[in-house]
């Protein structure tokens, strides 16, 4: 606890110096004609056509699809409803719920404290949480009681292996190891979503007692390490995570959309969790584990770094652009061009993505051995998605950025996703 205090007070001193005024100036984006920059209209009609095909036949209650190019948007629609109970169309601005797209936004506000010297990439975690001194591996486990044994991990946590998944930490509800899943739902952590009223720091702490998968640094295991780098944002900048997001990031980027729970004036645009009945028909997803209404009704104090967000194609566009302008959007400097490339580089060796593609700080990066096997998007292409289904990608060498927004759950016969990405390479005319 000694390192909270001073922490706060340099977050309070310094918190201004998040975002500067930046020598480059790259405007928001934009519509225009696609053959203004280097898309054929005719080719790129053909992304309409699917989107619609798939509403049509009942694939998908409802689609917005965004594509852009050198700061340019050339094309963003929406295709069927965003609730078919209640009848309503889908707008090509309606807000959806995110989920791990959230993941490169905490990341980002991590790297931004960096720079100004807060701490170091491979500083344990523990010095800033103390709760995560001296991390457990799981040894044993009896399924008739949930008890376990643990052995004592190899090192301690690092923030550059919560930031890319190699911390050993699991993901509770969703984790694809049974005993995990025991574990987290009796040791009390919050998965993903709640409209309970807890808090992150509270979530983390309970976290911080149960075992890893594995040590730290040997493998890749999908986590809850961006919720806890909430906090960690939150201990080091002396603001709560939300405001953190909304002064840092979705202010200077203009994202006004998006938000861990919306604004009244904004929940008539929240798109519906959708899954298909025994008729086929599409009826709204019931709670779970999760109330899919979170972002408009409970506590609202749950602010969850790696799945808690929602958005629209439009903010988490200039949330991309800024990236593949090196850090820079609307004159405004968020990260410095050699943070980024840090960020999009092999943070993972080969625990991730079987050559194809690698782990950096904040997305999977494509491989120039994924662009011989057939990958859509140069090598350098980052992506990643979400858990009600939506998907983004932007590729540095062509300047193209990628978004699909949807909304269900459930099995669903879905090919949007890799036929997106086909028929916007296919477009490229220059």
């Amino acid at each position: 606890m000694k390192y909270l205090l001073p922490c706060i007070l340099i977050g309070l001193t310094l918190s201004g110096i998040s975002q500067t005024k930046s020598i480059r100036n790259s405007p928001f984006l934009t519509e225009a004609k696609p053959e203004s920059v280097g898309f054929s209209s005719e080719r790129l009609s053909a992304i309409d056509k699917m989107c619609q095909q798939a509403v049509d036949s009942n694939y998908l209650p409802g689609i917005v699809a965004l594509v852009a190019r050198h700061g340019k948007i050339v094309l963003y629609k929406a295709f069927g409803k965003s609730d078919n109970n209640a009848n309503r169309i889908l707008k090509r601005d309606d807000i959806f719920r995110i989920a791990s797209q959230s993941k490169a936004i905490t990341a980002t506000a991590v790297l931004m404290l960096w720079e100004q010297g807060r701490f170091k990439l491979d500083d344990p975690i523990s010095k800033y949480i103390p709760e995560f001194k001296h991390p457990q591996v799981l040894k044993t486990f009896h399924y008739s009681d949930t008890t376990f044994t643990t052995t004592p991990a190899s090192g301690e946590i690092t923030i550059r292996e919560l930031l890319n998944h190699t911390s050993g930490i699991g993901y509770g509800i969703i984790d694809g190891d049974e005993r995990m899943k025991m574990i987290y739902q009796k040791g009390g952590v919050t998965d993903l979503f709640t409209t309970k009223q807890i808090t992150i720091s509270q979530s983390i702490k309970k976290l911080a007692s149960l075992p890893l998968h594995a040590n730290p640094g040997e493998k890749f295991t999908y986590s809850e390490g961006l919720d806890v780098l909430g906090y960690f944002i939150e201990v080091i900048s002396g603001l709560p995570f939300d405001q953190y997001l909304r002064r840092h990031i979705f202010e200077p980027l203009a994202m006004n959309d998006t938000w861990f729970y919306l604004p009244s004036d904004k929940i008539n645009r929240l798109v519906a969790v959708q899954q298909k009945d025994e008729t086929g028909s599409w009826i709204h997803y019931p709670s779970t584990f999760y109330d899919p209404d979170y972002p408009v009704k409970g506590a609202k104090s749950f602010f969850s770094g790696g799945a808690g967000l929602s958005s629209t194609a439009n903010d988490y566009a200039n949330f991309l652009q800024m990236y593949l302008n090196g850090g820079e959007l609307n004159g405004v400097r968020i990260l410095s061009r050699t943070t980024v490339e840090m960020i999009l580089s092999n943070q993972t060796g080969t625990l991730f993505g079987g050559g194809e593609k690698f782990f950096g700080l904040a997305f999977s990066v494509n491989t120039p051995k994924a662009v011989e096997l057939g990958a859509i998007g140069s090598a350098g292409t980052f992506e990643w998605g979400g858990y009600f289904n939506t998907q983004y990608f932007a590729d540095p060498k062509e300047g193209v950025i990628g978004i699909l927004m949807k909304q269900t759950q459930g099995s669903v016969k879905d090919e949007t996703s890799w036929k997106f990405r086909q028929l916007i390479g296919q477009s490229i005319d220059d």
